[in-house]
């Protein structure tokens, strides 16, 4: 099977996950834990990424980034690099320490975002290496979450604005969001030809890259409030339930309302939204 190509605009956001060479540990200690993640705060600086999710396991590592530029494999090619040339040096080992390529799946952040941030904070707890999200420190949730201070290479605002404005009540609704996502299924069995997870025209746009097309120089549009609330969702009361479905979804993809503002004006809970958005 031939590899999936890399699909790279600015803008774009992406999973990414690599793993360490025939599974070996690529972190031996606490020291390699923190030498990573300063590698990774100059790859931000450097490339000008926005970091909305990270986990660091012990064979490998998640991430979900934004990238201002289409410049996705050099912050990746910066941040494996360097940090293998740490890791060689004081290990006394030599040759590559990841796997091959590493995996991105580009997503459509309207649905996806908040979804798998939670995926990625959960993987300590989904193979039993902790109890629960906030007690492990390799991740970005204790930050987000408020429990510690973020760190300069973590973006808290895309998150964290989902559920609100107001800082206490969006960080306790995020706290509420991880723990109920505990047994959820990955959102990344829902992911199309490998490397795209998205609404079908999400998929549909970006389909023509996989076939060796040029991509648009911009790639996806980012939505724009065009219409309130209080007109997309007129008269909703004597509509169907899927005919509200289908305004929540467009109220939240085409027009980029967050599930906190949505939920707050139809007078449902936020995660209510969140299931119809991703049905």
């Amino acid at each position: 099977m031939s590899r999936p190509v890399r699909i790279e605009f600015p803008g774009a956001h992406y999973h990414v996950t690599s793993k360490g060479t025939n599974e070996q540990a690529v972190y031996l200690d606490d020291e390699d834990r923190g030498v990573f993640l300063n590698v990774l705060d100059g790859v931000v600086t450097r490339f000008g990424w926005r970091v909305h999710s990270y986990v660091l396991m012990d064979n490998h590592y998640h991430l979900v980034v934004e990238v201002t530029d289409a410049n996705l494999s050099k912050g990746m090619r910066q941040l494996n690099g360097v940090y293998t040339q740490h890791f060689n040096r004081r290990h006394g080992h030599d040759g590559p320490l990841f796997q091959g390529r590493f995996r991105s799946v580009t997503f459509e952040p309207e649905s996806y975002l908040l979804p798998l941030c939670r995926h990625v904070v959960l993987n300590p707890v989904r193979v039993r290496q902790t109890r629960s999200a906030n007690s492990y420190r390799w991740s970005s949730h204790r930050a987000m979450a408020g429990v510690v201070k973020a760190p300069d290479y973590l973006c808290t605002e895309a998150v964290l604005g989902q559920f609100g404005k107001r800082l206490p009540d969006s960080r306790r609704k995020y706290r509420d969001y991880v723990k109920e996502g505990i047994g959820e299924q990955s959102p990344l069995l829902e992911r199309s030809n490998q490397v795209l997870l998205g609404s079908p025209e999400f998929v549909a746009e970006l389909q023509p890259v996989l076939n060796g097309e040029k991509l648009a120089k911009r790639g996806p549009k980012k939505a724009r409030r065009r219409r309130s609330l209080p007109v997309l969702f007129k008269n909703v009361d004597n509509k169907s339930r899927a005919e509200r479905n289908e305004l929540i979804r467009r109220a939240h993809i085409d027009y980029n309302y967050t599930l906190m503002e949505i939920g707050d004006h139809l007078g449902i809970h936020y995660t209510t939204v969140s299931k119809v958005v991703n049905q």
